[in-house]
């Protein structure tokens, strides 16, 4: 692509309706409000999407329903899989598609082998001809990938374009991997959004998660751009709250649905089974939050 990614690509939820059946309706209601909010793209089907509890079939509607409505903004589609061999169907699937950009993390490996984990990008590099954005994320992966090891990945395969950072602590990890590929490789922050200010000002180009309100990340993005960090500080801290609370382990899709639902922009806040959907306390505590943060009239 001829203009490399920046800002805010929003982490699209997938809805579900009550059954649990894909609510198409309310996806384009997330795409609208990716595009309303300034993001620079959208995200679908990461962790925040449920893409490990999606059919093959399902995949292949939210994929094509995002791209239709995307209105010209580039959509990365996360690929993820357990092989290498279905990584690449995936991929070529979402290149046939219409992506822009696919997003992978390391397949899950008893004993990783960085050349293994090389050699899986590379495979997937020589079937598609979209750029690759790497998703270090060892939480969900439990592969690290050190400094140098992701070096190697930017000077050893040239489609590797991307970096979705979410290896804690980010802000030295940006440092650190900047030193050794200079601007060759645009990394994006996640986690949501948690360490966004630090991460920009360590050299990240914007993030790549799906806090309920994207149009706070667009402005701090926007804000940074600008050389105006006293406000970006500003506006991250009172919100920081907020983010805290809505990437708790184990729940936070669910908060991040119910936000979305609170907003209006998807029906229903269900998470697939057995994903935990949150109680009535901590509804509760979103409310309080996100008044705090003084959001509530978004």
């Amino acid at each position: 692509m001829a203009d490399r990614f920046s800002g805010v690509h929003w982490m699209l939820a997938t809805p579900f309706h009550e059954d649990e059946s894909i609510d198409s309706a309310s996806i384009g209601n997330l795409v609208d409000k990716a595009v309303s909010s300034g993001c620079e793209g959208m995200v679908c089907l990461g962790v925040t999407g449920e893409a490990a509890r999606l059919t093959d079939r399902e995949r292949y509607h939210v994929v094509e329903a995002v791209i239709q409505r995307a209105q010209g903004l580039p959509v990365t589609v996360g690929t993820t899989a357990g092989s290498t061999a279905a990584a690449i169907d995936r991929s070529k699937e979402a290149q046939k598609l219409g992506a822009a950009a696919i997003m992978v993390s390391p397949p899950p490996m008893g004993k990783p082998s960085p050349d293994a984990v090389f050699k899986h990008y590379s495979m997937l590099a020589d079937a598609i001809d979209i750029p690759i954005v790497v998703q270090d994320y060892p939480s969900t992966s439990g592969v690290h990938m050190s400094p140098d090891f992701i070096a190697r990945l930017s000077n050893g395969i040239p489609t590797v374009e991307y970096l979705k950072l979410e290896d804690p602590p980010t802000p030295p990890k940006i440092s650190a991997i900047r030193k050794l590929v200079g601007d060759d490789m645009p990394i994006f922050g996640g986690l949501g959004g948690m360490f966004l200010l630090e991460e920009l000002a360590r050299g990240s180009v914007g993030a790549m998660t799906g806090f309920a309100y994207p149009e706070v990340l667009v402005d701090i993005c926007r804000q940074m751009a600008e050389g105006d960090r006293t406000k970006a500080e500003e506006l991250f801290t009172h919100c920081l709250q907020l983010m805290v609370f809505e990437f708790q382990e184990g729940i936070g899709v669910g908060i991040r649905k119910y936000a979305l639902q609170s907003r209006g922009f998807i029906k229903n806040s269900k998470v697939r089974h057995p994903g935990p959907n949150p109680n009535n306390e901590t509804k509760g505590e979103f409310h309080r939050l996100v008044e705090a943060a003084g959001l509530g009239s978004l």
